[in-house]
């Protein structure tokens, strides 16, 4: 009987230790003065396809409900997750945007070819005027993208005044006939776009001396100082951010960086938004997690030359990249958002969390109809997609001061490849609120976690969680929430320990009060 009796604890200790080594061990640590800035959660609305025309801008004499033919669900869909910041007028078309065909009475505005995309003819009935009612509607701060690439610096200087100065001056008179008396006071200005590509395909030397110019006439003017955004990397062009920093160092409020996550990795063939295997998927997840390592080398060589890391990292464009939707103009890059988007908008969201040092910035692409999407729309129809409800659920990260984490991830293994099944970040809001974000990247197997917060205190535990049957799951036109958020009860407190259950192809956040 002694002997049955300590066999029966010996395995029962054995199978409480197995169980202790399955569980991954997180620990969290109390805050800095580190802050998760809300504009890390900002959008981008090019003129490119459905986005503006057919998406944020309606007929003139539409029947959907828009307030100076701006639309109306999308704004309140919008203000919902807290966009901070918008993005505009591009993209590529904004080096070959000149402002001044976009404002006046609209029936006498000059009329335009979008050749970047689609080569369609646009009537610049949406302009600076109409940008910034927006912006105002969804109380977000404009973002705007000046012409370098085929204007000049007067046509640059001249809009800056237009927008920002507070006195008597040729702009300003034309600003008061257009019905504007004050100025809007507009801080964020990107000089250029890409101009290693679509932007004037320039070297970073040429381009870093052409910014010093075009950013001393783009003047601070009184109540209204800009944070000036220079033209950053393609990807892993770590010598362009090298150069910028060397050329231009803190005469410029950010450097940029734009990486797109490629399913296959090769541009000519992309890969499907819908139609993909788990190889293809697994593919996507390693093209995914390459932004953390571009975010640390990039971050590394502008700390060298800006230790206290005055220069904002802004990735103003990202997100995943697919072939169109079959039967759709190839130049309007509309494609559909299933669950392995809100996978990649989770992960990389933890990423500039994570890196929210540098990181001070970034723009989702895009906002509406266009790649990445957060809202489709089909005439007076509107899609909230896969993706909107990750910056939903991730709206609590803004302004919060940032948590560090430490913890090693179970792998994800397919073949014989593999990569970190998860990924986590952490903050703390101003109620002492911890927000606690979380993404299982694996399809296959759920994660049990054990985690401390140390010095931190707290005693209930919330959460809700993003999941679907399917990677491909998206909704749809006649089914709109196939996957949303939903309440999540798989985490409780377990002594001083938190305790959670992750199940697979998931995001969650907890709130611990």
């Amino acid at each position: 009987m002694m002997k049955k009796l300590l066999l029966s604890a010996t395995l029962f200790c054995s199978s409480i230790l197995v169980q202790a080594q399955n569980e991954t061990q997180l620990t969290i640590k109390p805050a800095g003065d580190q802050v998760v800035s809300k504009h890390i959660y900002g959008h981008f609305s090019e003129h490119l396809g459905r986005c503006i025309y057919d998406g944020f801008w309606v007929g003139e004499n539409s029947t959907i409900p828009n307030k100076g033919r701006i639309r109306l669900d999308i704004v309140e869909a919008l203000k919902k997750i807290k966009v901070p910041n918008l993005r505009w007028p591009g993209g590529c078309f904004a080096d070959e945007y000149h402002w001044r065909d976009g404002i006046g009475p609209r029936n006498q505005r000059p009329k335009m070819v979008n050749t970047n995309w689609g080569g369609v003819t646009e009537d610049n009935s949406f302009g600076t005027h109409e940008f910034l009612d927006l912006c105002q509607m969804l109380d977000c701060e404009p973002y705007i993208a000046g012409n370098v690439g085929s204007g000049t610096v007067e046509e640059m200087a001249k809009w800056v005044e237009y927008l920002n100065f507070d006195g008597v001056s040729p702009m300003t008179a034309i600003r008061s006939q257009n019905g504007r008396e004050k100025p809007w006071k507009v801080s964020f200005w990107g000089v250029g776009n890409e101009s290693w590509g679509c932007g004037g395909n320039m070297t970073p030397a040429y381009y870093s001396d052409l910014y010093r110019r075009y950013a001393t006439y783009a003047r601070n003017y009184p109540g209204a100082p800009l944070k000036r955004i220079a033209s950053g990397a393609n990807s892993s062009d770590y010598n362009w951010t090298e150069t910028c920093m060397k050329n231009i160092g803190d005469q410029m409020w950010g450097l940029t960086l734009h990486y797109y996550t490629l399913p296959t990795g090769n541009w000519g063939k992309k890969g499907s938004a819908t139609k993909f295997d788990e190889a293809q998927y697994f593919s996507t997840m390693k093209n995914c997690l390459h932004m953390e390592e571009l975010v640390s080398k990039h971050a590394a060589i502008m700390d060298k030359y800006d230790p206290k890391k005055k220069v904002a990292l802004v990735v103003d464009e990202w997100g995943i990249w697919t072939d169109v939707e079959p039967g759709t103009n190839p130049g309007f890059l509309y494609q559909q958002n299933s669950l392995r988007d809100a996978l990649i908008a989770g992960t990389t969201l933890n990423i500039f969390n994570n890196h929210s040092d540098r990181v001070k910035m970034a723009n989702l692409a895009q906002t509406v109809n266009v790649l990445q999407a957060l809202i489709l729309t089909e005439k007076d129809k509107m899609i909230l997609t896969p993706t909107y409800h990750v910056f939903d659920l991730y709206k609590v990260h803004q302004d919060a001061k940032y948590l560090p984490i430490a913890f090693t991830s179970p792998d994800y293994v397919v073949g014989d490849q593999k990569i970190p099944a998860l990924n986590v970040s952490a903050s703390q809001d101003a109620s002492g609120a911890i927000h606690i974000s979380l993404v299982n990247l694996d399809p296959n197997k759920k994660i049990a976690l054990s985690t401390v917060l140390d010095g931190l205190k707290w005693s209930s535990v919330t959460g809700q969680i993003l999941t679907s049957a399917k990677l491909t799951d998206v909704n749809t036109f006649n089914d709109l929430n196939k996957v949303h958020n939903a309440n999540f009860t798989g985490a409780r407190k377990s002594g001083s320990s938190l305790k959670v259950e992750l199940p697979a192809q998931s995001v969650v956040v907890l709130e611990l009060k």
